[in-house]
């Protein structure tokens, strides 16, 4: 396995500027952004595409510190209701697998999007109960007539370039859980995968662990690592579907922490340990956004708990069997 972090941490920073702040900390990978929601500061997509010059630039930038790109993420909603709001995701995701085609780079991060309820919707609706009957028509809707037709199109695609796209399941998506992910893997192509981010699995109850060997290592094709806490006494209370800013941290049901203060270090042991046991060898790309810390001290402390657990090596011979 391999150490990295997702720079948009940094994006007020340039890219040379991450490169030198994160040189003491011995990463092997970074994973850039390319547009959407974690914006492009240090992968500007058109221009990259436009100039091969500008993406030798890069790639000997990256490789002189000792560095390989893990991934490009363009996050964004292509399934969005409003046709010009998803034109343009569906463009920077286009753009993002051509440029990861050009780079070699095997690997987008993305989400799955979320329809409307209906073709005359204007907001995403994500369905999280099955009655009234409503929800269920929303959902036959949305995958049938929406999401599977234009993940087939774009599995496609992105195979004739060499690439894969990896899903974060995230609440507010149609790909939220393992169900949902290898739903969509199954009916779209198996160039169609996981970005594996156990914070979001943690707060809606489900065991990233049991959740790894549910998917397995041949659908998992990028690991991010974020640690999340669920608080005791508003969880119990309120339950886990919370809308309250992230900025409330004392109210909320929980919050996005930096790895290791949210789950111990023989959790993340074990975890680690899972993704070799299903066969998953990959990058695994720190994500920060605990909001009690600055994204220096996060990426540090991060960086120093997960040397600790995540196995790096290869796997030695048997010499006792």
């Amino acid at each position: 396995m391999k150490l990295g972090l997702l720079t948009a941490m940094f994006g007020d920073k340039p890219l040379k500027e991450v490169l030198e702040i994160i040189r003491p900390l011995g990463l092997n990978t970074v994973e850039l952004g390319t547009g959407n929601y974690p914006g492009d500061p240090h992968a500007p997509l058109q221009e990259l595409l436009a100039s091969k010059p500008k993406r030798d630039a890069l790639l000997a930038l990256i490789k002189g510190e000792g560095l390989e790109i893990s991934a490009l993420s363009c996050h964004g909603n292509c399934l969005h209701p409003d046709k010009d709001f998803a034109k343009k995701h569906a463009k920077v995701q286009t753009d993002t697998i051509k440029l990861a085609g050009l780079l070699g780079v095997k690997t987008i991060n993305d989400f799955s999007g979320c329809p409307g309820s209906d073709p005359k919707a204007q907001k995403p609706n994500w369905v999280t109960c099955a009655w009234p009957p409503d929800y269920l028509e929303i959902l036959d809707y949305q995958w049938n007539e929406v999401v599977i037709p234009y993940w087939t199109k774009q599995a496609a695609f992105a195979k004739e370039n060499g690439v894969r796209v990896a899903f974060e399941a995230h609440p507010g998506f149609v790909v939220y859980n393992p169900e949902t992910l290898l739903k969509l893997r199954k009916a779209c192509g198996k160039n169609l995968g996981a970005n594996f981010d156990p914070s979001h699995f943690f707060w809606q109850g489900i065991e990233p662990i049991e959740a790894v060997k549910a998917i397995g290592g041949e659908a998992i094709f990028h690991v991010h690592a974020k640690d999340s806490k669920v608080d005791p006494r508003n969880g119990s209370i309120n339950g886990v579907l919370d809308c309250k800013h992230y900025g409330d941290e004392a109210n909320r049901s929980w919050v996005f922490r930096t790895c290791g203060y949210g789950h111990s270090l023989e959790w993340w042991k074990d975890f680690f340990s899972t993704l070799r046991l299903v066969g998953y060898d990959g990058p695994i790309s720190i994500e920060h956004e605990d909001s009690f810390m600055s994204s220096q001290e996060g990426l540090t402390k991060a960086v120093e708990f997960l040397k600790q657990c995540i196995i790096f090596q290869k796997k030695g011979a048997m010499t006792w069997a």
